[in-house]
């Protein structure tokens, strides 16, 4: 049984269409990829997803419930968590004052130590950070820090949003073999990348938009060696 499920979503800013009949599943344990394009739909189908734009038309299902039309926070409360473009954390508090502010559903607040504690053991970076505040931190350690308040949201469904924009080549590696460890702790994720070399090496499945559409689909291993995929978005 899929996991999530978009059927046929449609989404308008004002009365410019920005999806047209978007659908995919992701499977439990997954990690699935959006890539295409700039403009071409994917940061809007997670705001879809996480109850920050209304639909026009279709239906989201998470669990085999529809959660289209849902507040944002019992979306979140349901087990999905966004990690946004950007990141948007709080600059003048610590590490640990993001992270627990993580916490804020009532179904994770008791476990509020376990979490930063378990935090904490993926990233050994923001334990020895714990008291910084996150403007003075890398743009790696950023990233990192809201992945982690994510995780403090006990998901089962991380939703992450170009996790690589504006990180050096190193700190993008070591961004994607998070991605893989949290992947190989069962956890599902739905990514968006405009690193596509990367997101192909790392999921399991990928849907390429093109003009809020989805044009293509595959195994990452598929595509990745795919001509159109090449030329399009590998530059060969």
């Amino acid at each position: 049984m899929s996991l999530l499920d978009l059927d046929a979503v449609d989404i308008f800013y004002g009365p410019a269409q920005a999806l047209w009949g978007v659908s995919f599943s992701v499977e439990q344990g997954q990690v699935a990829s959006l890539i295409g394009a700039n403009g071409a739909g994917k940061t809007t189908t997670l705001k879809a997803l996480c109850g920050l734009l209304p639909l026009a038309a279709g239906q989201i299902t998470y669990e085999g419930k529809v959660i289209s039309g849902l507040p944002v926070h019992q979306i979140m409360d349901l087990g999905i968590s966004l990690v946004p473009e950007g990141r948007q954390l709080f600059p003048k508090m610590t590490v640990e004052e993001n992270l627990a502010i993580g916490s804020y559903l009532p179904r994770t607040k008791p476990q509020r130590r376990a979490n930063l504690d378990q935090v904490f053991h993926i990233f050994p970076r923001l334990a020895e950070r714990r008291r910084q505040l996150a403007e003075t931190m890398s743009g790696g350690e950023q990233q990192m820090l809201a992945i982690g308040r994510a995780l403090m949201q006990e998901p089962r469904l991380l939703v992450l949003d170009e996790p690589s924009l504006g990180l050096a080549p190193t700190l993008v590696r070591e961004i994607f073999r998070i991605v893989k460890e949290l992947h190989g702790r069962g956890l599902t994720i739905l990514l968006v990348e405009q690193n596509v070399h990367q997101a192909l090496q790392v999921a399991d499945v990928v849907f390429v938009l093109e003009n809020g559409r989805v044009v293509m689909s595959g195994a990452g291993a598929e595509l990745v060696n795919d001509p159109k995929v090449k030329e399009a978005y590998l530059g060969f």
